[in-house]
């Protein structure tokens, strides 16, 4: 397993999709992270803010194909999924949605319906998606990148707890500073179209592959581990490890978080080119992994307490033994 060929190819794929992205940095070190682990990210941010060009300049360097679903009130599960239809030559055949894909961009996806969300739900899960009688595998590799407008009330429906908890990640996407914006004006794709940018394929497909059945090899101890439980018990447990904020805690994180607290602990090893995790990258994935699994009480809600805040506190107070 070649740690320092990975890294390089990480990092050219970081320094192409910077020709066109400006000032966002750590989304994108956040997706090729989810990617490399085979997790799907949610994404809250305000719109304009590259979301969309992000997941169109990534498939583009890592040799993956596309596609772009705008989510609506309207919408329909046979819209995403594809439906059976029927012709007099043919007999039944099956046309497949936009979900076949290797990476997904599901855009406001809380404005979608719930049965809309459980379509998109087994696909996530199951890696597979039910057209009519038939089931098809998803591609690989299969990238869901939803995202979410926090200034919307109206016309939406709250992810239910089931589907957060299939996201690896919940991360969020700022505005640009000062500095930044001014070179975004000059790279404005309204300007120019996005073939005008010239981004390459850094790798082949094969090859983000093997860059995830690599992670999957890359060393935690059990010291890591018991870390890792310890932190997921204290969102469940806050009082045994004196967390004040742990008050507002309705429901703390299911066993899904400690999985992938080490799965994404893993892939931000590969990213730093090394085959073995050391404690700052389980604090490193911490916020983005734990922030959507802990359920608020109506108190923390009014009283404006967040997820992070509580982790912050959680990662101070809980140490490696």
């Amino acid at each position: 397993m070649d740690i320092q060929s990975y890294q390089r190819d990480l990092n050219n794929i970081k320094k192409e999709i910077k020709k066109l992205v400006v000032g966002q940095d750590q989304v994108i070190h956040t997706l090729l992270r989810s990617l490399i682990a085979d997790g799907h990210v949610l994404i809250e941010g305000l719109p304009g803010t590259a979301k969309t060009i992000i997941m169109r300049a990534l498939a583009q360097v890592t040799g993956c194909n596309t596609s772009r679903i705008q989510f609506t009130v309207d919408l329909l599960p046979t819209d995403i999924t594809g439906i059976t239809a029927y012709n007099k030559d043919k007999g039944f055949y099956v046309i497949k949605g936009p979900i076949f894909a290797n990476f997904v961009l599901a855009d406001e996806i809380n404005r979608a319906p719930p049965k809309v969300q459980s379509a998109l739900l087994e696909a996530m899960q199951e890696k597979q998606t039910t057209i009519g009688k038939e089931t098809f595998p998803m591609l690989k590799p299969f990238f869901v990148m939803a995202t979410q407008n926090p200034i919307e009330s109206s016309g939406v429906y709250p992810l239910p707890e089931a589907q957060l908890d299939r996201f690896l990640f919940k991360t969020f996407i700022g505005y640009p500073n000062m500095v930044d914006e001014s070179i975004i004006i000059d790279k404005n794709i309204n300007i120019k179209r996005f073939e005008e940018f010239d981004i390459k394929s850094v790798i082949k497909l094969s090859r983000l592959l093997e860059m995830q059945n690599a992670a999957k090899s890359v060393l935690i101890n059990n010291n890591l581990k018991n870390y890792i439980t310890r932190l997921v018990d204290a969102t469940r447990n806050p009082e045994k490890y004196g967390i004040k904020s742990g008050v507002y805690i309705e429901y703390g994180s299911s066993p899904r978080a400690s999985i992938n607290l080490a799965i994404a602990a893993r892939a931000e090893a590969l990213l730093n080119g090394k085959n073995f995790v050391v404690p700052q990258y389980i604090k490193d994935v911490a916020h983005d992994v734990l922030r959507h699994r802990i359920i608020l009480t109506y108190e923390g809600l009014a009283k404006k307490i967040t997820t992070d805040d509580i982790i912050e506190e959680i990662l101070k107070k809980i140490k490696i033994t």
